[in-house]
């Protein structure tokens, strides 16, 4: 199994966290946890599955998922090939005028939000490329040929720096008393940019936040209220919801 990031070229950094270049030679099922990035995916050889209960849907080969406050379960078929494209926590809006939170909770096809024509001819070009590099460049090149001359909103990029400052902890009345802005026109412009509500988005950056504390030797009764749970009920409830499991058995996977 190949898993291999990849920083991207200068122009791209305030948008792309990274690339991934992912390679599965067996057919696998594997769950993946709610992040701060949305991620668009194209896949050059193999094909992926979402699973919803006992329901697979078959994903188109160019795609992209949004933000979840939930666990998500998926199946590749043996010999898959992807690039995967993770976006800085405003990045997307660069690239498109689709607000992000349209995109919450799911994984659609990538033409919802680009020109099919464009696409196909990304598809094409990595079909015949030969190198992990020469899949990242023709990547880079759909990106930066759908790159808008936009300036972030300096608002929402404040809000997620007070947020991940504080962990994800930060109580959403006082985000909006530091910004100097009412609760409503703030999570209106926070939803359009990053995905979700500023409420959601702290949830995530709790919990991923907690998943770094569970690799330490702290207890999970300090774990959970180092990160403000108001009792263990309340931290296994928001953990089991993100995961499907509780800390004690996610912790017994790391």
């Amino acid at each position: 199994m190949k898993f291999n990031k990849v920083i991207p070229t200068d122009r791209l950094k305030p948008y792309i966290k990274y690339f991934v270049v992912s390679e599965n030679t067996l057919e696998s099922t594997y769950t993946i946890f709610p992040s701060t990035s949305l991620v668009i995916g194209f896949q050059y050889k193999g094909q992926l599955f979402s699973i919803e209960g006992d329901t697979e849907t078959n994903l188109n080969t160019a795609g992209i998922t949004g933000l979840m406050n939930r666990f998500k379960l998926f199946r590749n078929t043996s010999g898959i090939g992807t690039i995967l494209v993770y976006f800085t926590e405003f990045g997307l809006s660069a690239f498109t005028h689709c607000p992000a939170h349209e995109l919450f909770q799911q994984s659609v096809s990538l033409d919802v939000i680009f020109n099919r024509y464009t696409i196909t001819e990304t598809e094409e070009k990595l079909a015949l490329a030969h190198t992990d590099t020469q899949r990242i460049q023709i990547v880079e090149q759909f990106l930066l040929s759908q790159l808008k001359d936009v300036q972030p909103d300096r608002l929402v990029l404040e809000a997620v720096k007070l947020i991940y400052q504080s962990q994800g902890t930060i109580k959403i009345s006082d985000l909006n008393t530091q910004l100097c802005i009412s609760q409503s026109p703030l999570e209106k412009r926070f939803r359009k940019e990053v995905g979700t509500t500023p409420k959601k988005f702290a949830s995530i950056v709790r919990f991923n936040a907690v998943v770094e504390s569970l690799n330490n030797a702290k207890s999970l009764t300090e774990i959970g209220y180092s990160h403000l749970f108001f009792d263990q009920s309340h931290f296994i409830k928001d953990f089991r919801q993100f995961t499907g499991t509780t800390p004690e058995n996610f912790r017994r996977t790391l």
